[in-house]
């Protein structure tokens, strides 16, 4: 019935309208959008048309067949062969599709997509073709050149009999916060389809060791992934890659990979070659508030060293746990700028200077850049998961007042049948925690029983004495946070910032 009333009420308006406007008593009406040009912002051209015109022949379609292993989760029981599954509930092989955008960067067909474009989808799948469609509706297999997951970067080629239109990179270092872009792509399979907006940010990380993404409100949806985004010159300047989304459609907030960024990696796969990365090897953790305030440092000025690889560079140039390194080859280490991304594009054996501040003091040493390893390889430096040592909590009276009421936690000097409780290396000197308040920052970052602090600020602890000293002079610095060493069992020591309970 609300339906109906609703067109009872637009019908009865519109007549009104009508009789309005024919009658004799009226004088000549003028529609509201007649003479209207509207003014393009400044900078800005009155109509992207022409350009689009000449870049949309270069931007294409990207799609993939899958062959996807599905495991039938009736297996082994009376339901396995339902479903048409037969043959006692094993594997089945299925088909699946993904499609994405790309652009020709060459006449003679070299095409840049996103890694994930043309990756298999899912654990158990792989990729069994892979086909470019033009514009024009042309279409062409594709061959895999090349790919580097670490920036989701990929180098297809196609062969045709003619020569291709093709767009060229721009300079991504000269994007700035409010310039217009374009990008065009195929979202949700919509071929060709351009959007338009303004750039958001520079240099945004998302969480990868290489991000610094360009970030743009022009609308960017799942398809989008591996299409140009456009300056207003027509040059490429991004390449759009991801979107950030509850719902996983555009929210205005899409992620390009810089040229800057992708071009040489471009080049070294067009060319069939590895990409190759410089490597200290060093666990580093951003300069945060509480790292910072335990350091009595500006925040974000650096990065800390958690740990060092025997052998590598790092260590060869004496770079110790608890350096915050500030400079490498004459650039700061900033978030815009992280210590990874820098290492990473200096040439391997070169010789770079770094900037590091130990001890309050600022020094600098000369290290020699190595290959980074594969992904494996990694893993096995990188910390273990946390073991449970199973223990009852001790009574938190029996630690130091000052440790305890500014920490909350209380500790014991190791003794030989603690190490060997502890399964730690005979000579380790420190204090081991027999109780955490977990009411505290300490809880919260998950300090516990069992662990033991080797050094507070930098300063050795033997006794619940030195901690506690060490927690009354960095009260008496006016700062909020000590610097914890802290020793787990199965892993290597790491450093903590601890923040002081509020008095």
């Amino acid at each position: 019935m609300r339906y109906a009333y609703a067109i009872t009420g637009a019908l009865l308006l519109g007549g009104t309208a009508i009789a309005v406007t024919s009658s004799s008593n009226v004088g000549a009406q003028t529609a509201q959008n007649e003479g209207i040009q509207a003014a393009a912002p400044m900078g800005a051209p009155a109509s992207l048309a022409d350009m689009v015109e000449k870049l949309q022949p270069a931007v294409v379609n990207i799609s993939t067949k899958q062959r996807v292993t599905v495991q039938n989760p009736f297996a082994g029981t009376p339901f396995g062969d339902m479903f048409g599954q037969q043959g006692g509930g094993k594997p089945q092989t299925r088909q699946a599709q993904s499609l994405g955008s790309g652009f020709i960067i060459s006449a003679d067909g070299y095409i840049v997509t996103n890694n994930h474009v043309v990756s298999a989808g899912a654990e158990g799948a792989s990729v069994d073709s892979i086909t470019v469609t033009l514009t024009n509706r042309e279409e062409y297999p594709a061959k895999l050149i090349g790919r580097d997951p670490a920036t989701d970067l990929a180098v297809l080629k196609i062969q045709s009999s003619k020569p291709l239109p093709f767009v060229k990179f721009g300079d991504s270092t000269r994007a700035r916060v409010g310039d217009w872009v374009v990008a065009i792509g195929n979202p949700y399979a919509l071929s060709g389809t351009v959007t338009a907006g303004i750039i958001s940010a520079v240099h945004r990380a998302t969480g990868g060791t290489y991000d610094k993404f360009i970030q743009t409100d022009a609308s960017i949806n799942q398809g989008n992934s591996g299409g140009p985004m456009f300056d207003m010159r027509g040059n490429v300047i991004g390449i759009n890659s991801q979107i950030l989304s509850p719902s996983g459609g555009n929210v205005g907030i899409g992620f390009a990979i810089p040229a800057e960024q992708a071009v040489p990696v471009i080049d070294t796969l067009r060319k069939g070659e590895k990409v190759k990365r410089g490597y200290l090897g060093i666990q580093i953790s951003p300069l945060g508030d509480d790292l910072a305030d335990s350091l009595g440092l500006a925040k974000n000025r650096g990065e800390f060293v958690q740990g060092v690889e025997p052998g590598k560079g790092a260590d060869k140039a004496g770079i110790k746990p608890g350096d915050v390194i500030v400079s490498v080859s004459g650039k700061e280490v900033t978030p815009d700028e992280n210590l990874s991304s820098i290492v990473a594009s200096q040439p391997i054996g070169s010789r770079v200077p770094i900037i590091l501040i130990r001890g309050g003091q600022r020094q600098t040493v000369t290290a020699i850049v190595g290959e980074r390893p594969s992904e494996d390889e990694l893993t096995s430096f990188a910390p273990a998961q946390d073991d449970d040592f199973n223990q009852q909590q001790d009574d938190p009276s029996k630690g130091g007042q000052a440790t305890q009421q500014s920490v909350g936690i209380s500790a014991i000097p190791l003794t030989p049948a603690i190490i060997r409780q502890l399964g730690i290396a005979a000579d380790t000197r420190g204090v081991v925690i027999t109780a955490v308040d977990s009411s505290t920052d300490a809880g919260a970052k998950g300090l516990r029983r069992g662990d033991v602090i080797i050094s507070a600020n930098n300063r050795p602890v033997a006794s619940q004495a030195d901690l506690d000293a060490a927690v009354k002079a960095v009260a008496a610095q006016g700062r909020n946070a000590i610097l914890l060493q802290v020793l787990r069992r199965g892993q290597p020591t790491t450093f903590l910032p601890v923040r002081l309970r509020d008095k």
